[in-house]
């Protein structure tokens, strides 16, 4: 397998967003030339993203230090290209990285990536992954898309910056540190949308947000026994 490596920095361009009545959202992204600031953009609410020059604008849902930064594999792009006959450039899904050589949803929540040559760019770490969304739906134009995509569990992590620094195309990215468990993007995903049977092993991982862990401890609490 070729190493592993960041095809593409995507920034979003604002366009109108029709989809949740908001003014606008960050989902257009594309490719820029040049190095990026990765940094730690803080709490949710702001809009503030990891990458220099984007941001969220559904500030509620979006944004903030467990959504700094999302990633999609240019293989997974190319195998829904494959299925809806199309060609998705890089960034078209909304990610801010686009990969390859690297199964991004084998990740395990906690897995941390190191960007860039001889281990000098930002460490990023796997918090969680990303739910599909009426703007999403909206961007893609595919009658029946959200159940589409949730059902082939092909979600795409979101990831903290732990450490700034720079990336650019062209940078490998390393995975440093594997935690010790089996929990995966993929898993993650199923546990949130089509499998909560799954959701027990969410509560106990550090990594996983605290608020979504919050959130999946009372609703665990309310279920019978």
């Amino acid at each position: 397998m070729p190493p592993a490596t960041l095809l593409s920095v995507n920034i979003g361009r604002p366009r109108p967003n029709p989809w949740k009545r908001l003014p606008a959202t960050g989902i257009d992204k594309r490719p820029v030339t040049g190095p990026v600031r990765v940094s730690a953009p803080g709490p949710k609410g702001t809009g503030a993203v990891g990458l220099a020059g984007d941001r969220a604008h559904d500030v509620k849902h979006h944004g903030g230090a467990d959504q700094a930064v999302y990633a999609y594999a240019r293989e997974d792009l190319d195998h829904w290209g494959r299925e809806l006959g199309r060609t998705f450039a890089d960034g078209f899904f909304g990610e801010n990285l686009t990969t390859a050589g690297i199964d991004v949803n084998a990740a395990l929540i906690g897995e941390r990536w190191r960007i860039g040559a001889a281990g000098t760019g930002p460490l990023l770490e796997i918090s969680c992954p990303r739910i599909p969304c009426a703007t999403f739906a909206g961007r893609l134009e595919e009658a029946g898309w959200l159940r589409r995509f949730t059902r082939e569990a092909l979600p795409g992590p979101y990831l903290r910056v732990l450490e700034p620094g720079e990336i650019r195309a062209g940078d490998p990215v390393d995975v440093v540190h594997r935690p010790g468990h089996e929990v995966t993007v993929a898993v993650s995903f199923r546990a949130l949308t089509t499998e909560p049977e799954l959701l027990p092993l969410l509560v106990g991982l550090d990594a996983f947000p605290a608020e979504d862990r919050a959130a999946i401890r009372r609703r665990l609490d309310r279920e019978p026994h």
